[in-house]
C-alpha cells in the first residue's frame, strides 16, 4: 500500500476540508503519553481514559471539559477606630465582610473570578487614639477586595469635650463608644455600626466619681454601657483559616481554638472607682487603666478608651484581607504584602498591608 506524506493541505472551499474516512488520532496509554516530549497544541487519544486530550503547555486536558471555576471565599476586615481621651469611649471595630455561613454578617457566596484579571485590594490602618482632651478618637481605614469595601471602625468619644459631637462615638463599620466624663458636660451618644459589618458602641456612665466610657461596638455585638462594664463588643469567629495559621501569621485573636476578628475597644474609666472595660474578642484593646490598650494588629480591633485626665486614647488595629481558593491556582500580588498557606485542597492568601492588586493564573 502506498503512503502519501505532505507538509501542508490546502483548502479550496471556504476553508472546509473534506475527509471521506474517519480521522484517527494517535492512541497512547497515560504512561506513554506522559513520556512524550509535548508542546502546546498536541492532541492524542488516551486509551486508558477513552478520551481525546490536548496539551496546553503545562498539562494534558480532556477536550470538551468545562473550564475550572475560580471561586474565592473572602474575609475583609477594616481598621479599628481609636479610643478617645479622659474616661472615654472605646474605639469601634473595623467593619467585617465575609461570605462564610458561620458568620452573621454574610453577604453572598464566594466571588467567581477570572484568571489574568487584576483585582483591587487594600488593607485599612488602625485609627489613631485621641491626642487632646477635647477630641474623640479617629476612625480606622477602609479595607477592600474586588467590589466590596469594609468600613473603618468609629473613634471613641472624648470625656472632657464641651460639645456633644466630640463626646459622641463616631459612626463606622462598628460604632465608637460614648464618653463618660463629668455629668455637667454636654453629653453625646454612641456611634452606630453599618448593617452587615458591625454593631453600635455603648453608652457612657456620667458621674463626677466613677465615670466610664461605653465600649466600642464589635463585629458580632454592641459594646456594653459604661454603667455595666464598658466592655468592647466581641468580634466574629471564622473558618476561613484555622487557629494554627492564625497564630503563625499573627492575624486574628485565638480563643479556645476559635479565631476572632473585629473586637471593640473597652471604655476608659475613672480609676478611683473601678477599672476600664476589657476589649472584645477579636483584638479589641482594653480601657487604658488596664494593660494591652492598643488594638492587636491585623484583627480590626478598636483601641481602648483613656482613663481619668489622660489626653491620649489607644490606637485601633490594622485590618486584614484573607482569600481562600483552590490550590490549582496561583495568586500574584502587586503593591501588597501577603503570605500563603495550605488548608486541605485550598490555598489561603493573607494580605496584611498595602494597596494594589491580586491576579490569579
Amino acid at each position: 500500500m502506498s503512503e502519501l506524506k505532505t507538509n501542508k493541505i490546502s483548502t479550496n472551499d471556504q476553508n472546509n476540508v473534506a475527509i471521506d474516512n474517519a480521522l484517527g488520532l494517535k492512541s497512547y496509554t497515560t504512561s506513554l503519553r506522559d513520556a512524550l516530549t509535548s508542546v502546546a497544541g498536541d492532541m492524542i487519544y488516551n486509551s486508558d481514559d477513552s478520551k481525546v486530550q490536548y496539551y496546553d503547555g503545562t498539562e494534558w486536558i480532556d477536550t470538551g471539559a468545562a473550564d475550572p471555576v475560580l471561586t474565592v471565599d473572602y474575609l475583609i476586615v477594616a481598621g479599628g477606630g481609636g479610643g478617645g481621651c479622659d474616661r472615654s469611649g472605646g474605639g469601634g471595630a473595623g467593619g467585617l465582610l465575609t461570605n462564610l455561613d458561620n458568620n452573621s454578617s454574610d453577604t453572598e457566596t464566594g466571588f467567581i473570578l477570572s484568571t489574568g484579571v487584576a483585582y483591587t485590594a487594600y488593607v485599612g490602618g488602625g485609627g489613631a487614639g485621641s491626642s487632646s482632651t477635647h477630641t474623640r478618637g479617629n476612625n480606622g481605614g477602609n479595607s477592600r477586595f474586588h467590589n466590596y469595601t469594609a468600613n473603618g471602625g468609629g473613634g471613641g468619644g472624648a470625656g472632657s469635650a464641651s460639645n456633644s459631637s466630640q463626646r459622641s462615638g463616631s459612626n463606622g463599620g462598628s460604632g465608637g463608644g460614648e464618653a463618660g466624663g463629668d455629668a455637667a458636660n454636654a453629653q453625646g451618644s454612641p456611634g452606630t455600626g453599618i448593617s452587615g459589618q458591625g454593631f453600635a458602641g455603648g453608652n457612657g456612665r456620667f458621674q463626677n466619681n466613677g465615670s466610664r466610657g461605653g465600649g466600642g461596638g464589635g463585629a458580632s455585638e454592641v459594646g456594653t454601657d459604661g454603667s455595666s462594664g464598658g466592655n468592647g463588643g466581641d468580634g466574629l469567629t471564622t473558618t476561613i483559616i484555622n487557629s494554627t495559621i492564625a497564630t503563625s501569621r499573627s492575624v486574628g485573636e485565638v480563643d479556645s481554638g476559635n479565631v476572632y476578628f473585629g473586637g471593640g475597644g473597652g471604655g476608659g474609666a475613672d480609676e478611683r472607682t473601678y477599672g476600664g472595660g476589657p476589649g472584645g474578642l477579636g483584638g479589641g484593646g482594653n480601657g487604658k487603666n488596664l494593660s494591652d490598650n492598643n488594638g492587636t494588629a491585623n484583627t480590626g480591633g478598636g483601641g481602648g478608651g483613656a482613663r481619668l485626665y489622660d489626653k491620649t486614647g489607644a490606637n485601633g488595629a490594622s485590618g486584614v484581607v484573607i482569600l481562600r481558593y483552590p490550590n490549582t491556582y496561583t495568586a500574584t500580588l502587586s503593591g501588597l504584602t501577603g503570605t500563603t498557606d495550605s488548608i486541605d485542597e485550598d490555598t489561603v492568601l493573607i494580605i496584611t498591608s498595602g494597596n494594589g492588586t491580586v491576579t490569579w493564573s
